[in-house]
C-alpha cells in the first residue's frame, strides 16, 4: 500500500510538471508570435536594410522568402494549438472525447505518446533563433517529454490508471468502515447501536426485547400494562341476493300453487329484491 501511495504521488508530481511545462510552452508561444510580427513591421518599414542580404528577418524566427511571414505565424499557431490539446488532455477534460476522438492521448492510453509530442513540440521550438524565456521553456518541455516516454516505457497503458484521482478513491479501502472482528461479539454491537444494546451482562436489562409472545406479555403484566383481547363480533352481512333465474322459478311455483287452490295468490319470497 505505501509503494502505492509513492507511485500514485510520483506520477501526479510528474504530471503537475507537465502542466506546468505545457502553460509556460503555450505562454512563450503568443510571445514569439507578437515579437515577430514586430520585428516584420519594422524590417518592412525600414528602407536602408538589405532585404535580400538576411536569411531570416533581424529579431525574428520569419525567414526572409515568399509567404515567410505566413508559413511562420501558422505554424506558430499549430504550436500553440497543440499545447492547448495536449493540456486538455493532461487534466482530463474533456476526457469522453479523447477516449473517443484521439484515444492516443486518452484515458486507455500510456503517457509514451504524450511524452512524444511534447519532444517534438520542444524540438520544433528549439530549432530556431528564440529569446531566453522561449528557449528555458521548451527545454523544460523537451525534457518533460522525455520522462513522459520513460514512464510510458515503464508502465505502459497502465500509467494513467494508477495516477488518476478517481481510481485512487474507488479503489481505496479506507472510504467505507472496515470490522474484521465477530459480528455476534458485544463490542461490534456497542459499536453499531451503543452500550445499550451490547448485551445483557452487567448492564440494565429494561432496554432487552421480549417479542411479542409470552415473555413480552409477562414482562407487560409486571410493568402494570393490561393486554385485553378484543371482543369477537361477527359483522352483519346482507344475505346475497338471488339471481334473476331463482327468481322466476319461485314465481312461477307460487302461481301454480294458487292455481291448484282455485284462487291466483301471489306471496312475496323472502328473498325477493
Amino acid at each position: 500500500m505505501l509503494s502505492r501511495s509513492y507511485l500514485f504521488y510520483g506520477l501526479n508530481v510528474v504530471r503537475a510538471l507537465s502542466i506546468v511545462a505545457l502553460l509556460l510552452a503555450f505562454s512563450s508561444s503568443i510571445v514569439v508570435v507578437v515579437s515577430d510580427i514586430r520585428a516584420v513591421n519594422k524590417f518592412q518599414h525600414d528602407t536602408n536594410t538589405n532585404n535580400e542580404a538576411c536569411g531570416y528577418i533581424e529579431s525574428s524566427t520569419v525567414p526572409n522568402q515568399p509567404a515567410g511571414v505566413f508559413w511562420a505565424v501558422l505554424n506558430r499557431l499549430f504550436i500553440i494549438f497543440q499545447l492547448v490539446f495536449l493540456l486538455l488532455s493532461e487534466v482530463s477534460w474533456p476526457v469522453t472525447f479523447f477516449d473517443r476522438f484521439f484515444p492516443v492521448v486518452g484515458s486507455e492510453f500510456g503517457l509514451g505518446a504524450l511524452g512524444v509530442f511534447q519532444g517534438l513540440i520542444g524540438a520544433t521550438i528549439l530549432s530556431h533563433h528564440v529569446d531566453g524565456f522561449t528557449l528555458v521553456s521548451a527545454f523544460f518541455l523537451f525534457s518533460v517529454g522525455c520522462l513522459n516516454i520513460a514512464l510510458g516505457l515503464i508502465f505502459r497503458e497502465h500509467a494513467k490508471s494508477k495516477r488518476s484521482i478517481r481510481g485512487w478513491r474507488e479503489s481505496d479501502g479506507s472510504a467505507l468502515p472496515v470490522h474484521t472482528g465477530d459480528i455476534h461479539s458485544p463490542t461490534f454491537r456497542a459499536s453499531l447501536f451503543g452500550s445499550q444494546a451490547a448485551g445483557t451482562s452487567g448492564r440494565d436489562t429494561k432496554w432487552n426485547g421480549f417479542g411479542f409472545g409470552k415473555q413480552g406479555e409477562k414482562q407487560a403484566g409486571l410493568k402494570g400494562f393490561m393486554i385485553s383481547k378484543p371482543m369477537e363480533t361477527t359483522p352483519r352481512h346482507a344475505s346475497r341476493p338471488a339471481s334473476v333465474g331463482s327468481l322466476l322459478s319461485v314465481v312461477e311455483s307460487k302461481a301454480v300453487e294458487s292455481e291448484n287452490m282455485g284462487t291466483p295468490k301471489f306471496r312475496s319470497s323472502p328473498t325477493a329484491i
